[in-house]
């Protein structure tokens, strides 16, 4: 399965709390290494400093559970099942189909 994994910061404290939270993050994320059960597809942060994305593939939807509970405290994560273009227009051509063969 595919997903789209988007963070932003879980700010709230003073400039110097954020800083200091903003540093932390930076230092596990320097020791922390992609699973081998994780394949990453594309990585960016985004220009505006308020997050990032992260298109991923695994047969293990508790390997992305385990790496975001790593960063949890620092970031807030939303998580996407996705399909490729093509695999989501065959199930909505199919569902269309279906749903013109009830009359």
């Amino acid at each position: 399965m595919k997903y789209v994994t988007t963070w932003k910061p879980r700010l709230g404290g003073s400039a110097a709390e954020n800083e200091a939270t903003a540093a932390r993050l930076l230092e596990l994320y320097s020791k922390w290494t992609p699973p081998s059960d994780i394949t990453i597809h594309q990585f960016v942060i985004r220009v505006d400093g308020e997050g990032a994305f992260l298109v991923t593939e695994s047969d293990d939807p508790a390997a992305a559970a385990r790496e975001i509970a790593k960063f949890s405290p620092f970031l807030e994560y939303t998580l996407y099942p996705v399909l490729d273009v093509a695999e989501g227009a065959a199930v909505a051509a199919g569902a269309i189909e279906w749903r013109k063969s009830i009359t």
